[in-house]
């Protein structure tokens, strides 16, 4: 008898009875919304599933139910990248941007077929892309820039409507490979209660459903996020190919199918004149949802129209996202205060009488310049009216000038920056008043706090506290300070043990490598964005090029505009901007040229050879080993697949070297990897 064809033994065939009930009740419950069972008996054959798999440990599977109940903290979250990019939708805010895209979408066809579309609402949450492998869920992760994301599959395996396994149909073949998108999000009563409990245990509140949502998925302790009330509804694909199906509608059937949860609320293949009418009734329902939204999602539904719309750097031609009128209410202005920005602009802010707002408390709204301010005649003491939708910034949109009492004290924009007491200017060709004085200290702690944030030299261990400090003792003057710093003058600060100043010191010392498009984005020069900087250090490959590059060569690049390539010239034409790098390379930062072939540079013999890293390394940090993995062309996943060329097991390594070893993956160490670097000229 082989052994595929041996008998299951009694704990083996329970736990795949158990498995296959408790998904199925998941699937009742969270997708057609129709339980067959109780919540008391759900949780029993739950019970019986979790001491199963603890008595027998070999029968423990990635797709059991028992993995929503979280898992050990993590140290920090890898990145991942998406399969296909999750671009960004463009906006409308009327039934006359309704009409224009479709007008748009008939000019973009050429033609005067029939057009349908599909049509959702648009739930105010975060975007997440799951990966299944032969239908088992392999992977979760946020949207982060739109290209990579931070991989939180343990802490996605908590959400009771993600399906960890999928189901079986006869009618669609099991797909090997499917990226699904969907978005996170938490019911208005549970985030109450949420916030309930929270603040019986004197712990911060969650500024809103959202927010709280964004928080529990970023939980290092995924058993932390078990105890969160998410929910997930699923809205696409990111390629038409998954599943074979020639629509958006289709697709979407076919992934309830599968057991996914569609938003009931969703129309398929409607016409164009059906479109007003949705958007007027989701906006009568929105206040008696369970969850909050912020408008509706608009998609052309044949996947071939798709095709030939195509999408620009990003978003799609084929969708739009149509944004309801902000709620508002009345409240009243104590004052207005002047925050100072990292690039020295003076913003008016007024401080409310807290009042909520679609159920999210509101206390301060931007007033964004002095024209602003004079134009709706703000005063300290006003009645206002205040308006939000979704995450935009609280914002005042009129006076009610009937309640003045002739108290109201008119704005007056400071002459001196309330920071540093130097003069604040107004250029004659900006609405913003800024200060001058380069060594301010607000400036200056914005200024550092980006360059050490985690999207440019990701500097841990350096937070908002420890900055002011640094500047307040004139300890840090510049980014290059920061490479100057030494143990005892961090032991000097408050708080500041050896230990924590040695853990410091070491991170300062990993981010000394750094890539060419961090290095951009964290300088800080206005209009350059992460996509813009990374744009830029491929087009020029080295930092030196990038200095000496013209205007022209930099409008050049496809996606960056003049406003940009204005603001990179002005930056690196400061001579002390080109000063404080020079200082901090003497120091010993290193940027490393970027991984494309530029300026007849060879690629990385590491160019396209996908790594996957486990455990902890003796000499760098996992992100450090990420950073020189891809600055030598490689790149670094979250998971183990057949398009794996290594894995890099470090001390205490997880389960991926068993399933490197099992589908016949290399394995190396900690030596190979810093030899393979060397050999593409990382160090």
């Amino acid at each position: 008898m082989s052994e595929a064809s041996l008998p299951e033994n009694p704990p083996e065939k329970r736990a795949r009875e158990l498995r296959d009930l408790l998904n199925h009740h998941n699937y009742r419950y969270f997708v057609l919304d129709d339980p067959e069972i109780s919540d008391a008996e759900y949780d029993r054959l739950m019970q019986e599933l979790i001491d199963l798999e603890n008595s027998h440990p070999e029968l423990e599977t990635p797709g059991s139910p028992t993995r929503r109940i979280g898992s050990p903290p993590l140290e920090k979250f890898d990145t991942i990248t998406h399969p296909t990019p999750l671009l960004s939708l463009d906006k409308g805010i009327s039934e006359a941007d309704i009409h224009a895209f479709d007008q748009r979408v008939r000019r973009g066809l050429d033609n005067d077929e029939e057009l349908s579309y599909t049509v959702e609402p648009k739930v105010d949450g975060v975007a997440v892309s799951l990966v299944y492998r032969n239908g088992v869920l392999e992977s979760g992760a946020t949207r982060g820039d739109g290209f990579t994301g931070e991989l939180i599959t343990e802490n996605i395996r908590t959400i009771g409507s993600v399906p960890l396994v999928l189901r079986k149909d006869a009618e669609i073949p099991m797909p090997s490979f499917l990226d699904v998108r969907g978005e996170v999000y938490m019911n208005t009563d549970d985030f109450r209660e949420l916030n309930r409990g929270r603040m019986e245990e004197g712990l911060s509140l969650f500024a809103n459903p959202r927010n709280a949502s964004a928080g529990s998925l970023r939980q290092l302790d995924s058993r932390i996020t078990a105890q969160r009330p998410l929910k997930m509804f699923v809205y696409g694909v990111g390629h038409p190919d998954y599943l074979g199906s020639g629509s958006h509608g289709d697709t979407l059937r076919m992934l309830e199918k599968l057991g996914f949860p569609v938003n009931p609320l969703t129309e398929i293949r409607i016409p164009a004149e059906a479109l007003v009418r949705y958007f007027h009734d989701i906006d009568a329902m929105r206040k008696h949802l369970a969850y909050e939204i912020d408008g509706i999602v608009v998609k052309v539904d044949a996947y071939e129209h798709q095709q030939r719309l195509g999408t620009t750097s990003r978003s799609p031609r084929w969708a739009i996202a149509v944004k309801f009128e902000a709620m508002q209410e009345q409240t009243r202005v104590r004052d207005i205060i002047v925050q100072v920005g990292r690039t020295g602009a003076l913003t008016p802010v007024a401080v409310l009488e807290p009042v909520s707002i679609g159920g999210v408390t509101v206390s301060r709204a931007s007033l964004h310049n002095e024209d602003e301010v004079r134009r709706k005649d703000v005063r300290i003491g006003d009645t206002v009216l205040v308006q939000r939708a979704g995450d935009v910034i609280p914002e005042i949109t009129r006076v009610i000038p009937s309640y003045r009492s002739g108290s109201e004290q008119p704005f007056v924009m400071p002459q001196k920056c309330p920071a540093c007491s130097q003069s604040a200017v107004r250029l004659t060709d900006e609405a913003v008043t800024r200060c001058m004085n380069a060594a301010c200290p607000a400036q200056l702690k914005g200024n550092i706090l980006h360059f050490a944030s985690r999207s440019a030299l990701d500097i841990e261990g350096l937070g908002k506290k420890l900055v002011w400090q640094l500047i307040e003792k004139n300890h840090v003057h510049s980014f290059a300070d920061l490479f100057r710093l030494d143990v005892k003058t961090l032991e000097s600060l408050d708080r500041m043990g050896r230990k924590s100043a040695e853990n410091l010191l070491a991170a300062i010392e990993t981010s000394k490598n750094v890539p060419l498009s961090r290095f951009l984005y964290a300088l800080g020069i206005r209009n350059v964005g992460e996509h813009a900087a990374r744009l830029i250090a491929e087009r020029f490959g080295t930092i030196e090029r990038v200095v000496s590059a013209g205007n022209e060569e930099i409008q050049a690049i496809d996606q960056i505009g003049p406003v940009a390539a204005e603001s990179v010239r002005a930056f690196f034409d400061n001579p002390e901007n080109r000063k404080t790098i020079e200082e901090a390379k003497r120091q010993g930062l290193r940027i490393l040229p970027a991984n494309e072939e530029v300026g007849g540079r060879t690629a990385s013999t590491l160019s396209g050879h996908s790594f996957v890293l486990t455990g902890s390394l003796a000499t760098m940090s996992r992100k450090a080993a990420q950073e020189k993995i891809e600055a030598a062309g490689g790149k670094v996943t979250g998971s183990v697949s057949s398009r794996t060329r290594f894995v890099v097991a470090g001390e205490s390594p997880g389960s991926k070297i068993e399933r490197a070893r099992e589908i016949g993956v290399e394995v190396i160490g900690e030596e190979r990897l810093i030899a393979l670097l060397k050999e593409a000229g990382i160090s």
